[in-house]
C-alpha cells in the first residue's frame, strides 16, 4: 500500500467500514476496499499496465516471450533502434546483445 495517496488511503478505509457496516467479515471488507481503490487508481493511470512491464520468465524461450517483454529485455540492454523492430529482429538483436 506504500505508493497508495492519502486520499486513496481514505477511500479504503471508508469502503472498509461500509462494508464492515453491512455485515462483511473484516477479511472480505478489506478485500473489497482494496479492490475498489486498485481499480480507481488503474483507471486513472496510477498503476503499470500488466502487458508493459517486465522482461518475461527469463526460463522462456525469447521465442515465447511477447514483443513487450522483448522490447523491454532490450531496453534493458540497451539494443539501438529497438523501437522499429519487429519480434524477430528483437530476438536477433537480444542474442547479438548476450
Amino acid at each position: 500500500m506504500a505508493t497508495w495517496t492519502d486520499k486513496d488511503e481514505r477511500q479504503y478505509e471508508h469502503i472498509k467500514e461500509n462494508e464492515l457496516d453491512r455485515g462483511k467479515d473484516e477479511e472480505s471488507a478489506e478485500e473489497i476496499a482494496a479492490r475498489t481503490v486498485n481499480k480507481q487508481r488503474r483507471k486513472e493511470g496510477r498503476t503499470p499496465n500488466q502487458i508493459t512491464q517486465g522482461t518475461g520468465n527469463p526460463h522462456t524461450s525469447l521465442e515465447d516471450r511477447t514483443v513487450d517483454e522483448l522490447h523491454n529485455l532490450a531496453s534493458e540492454l540497451k539494443v539501438e533502434g529497438r523501437s522499429k523492430m519487429n519480434k524477430s529482429e528483437l530476438i536477433e538483436a537480444i542474442r547479438r546483445k548476450r
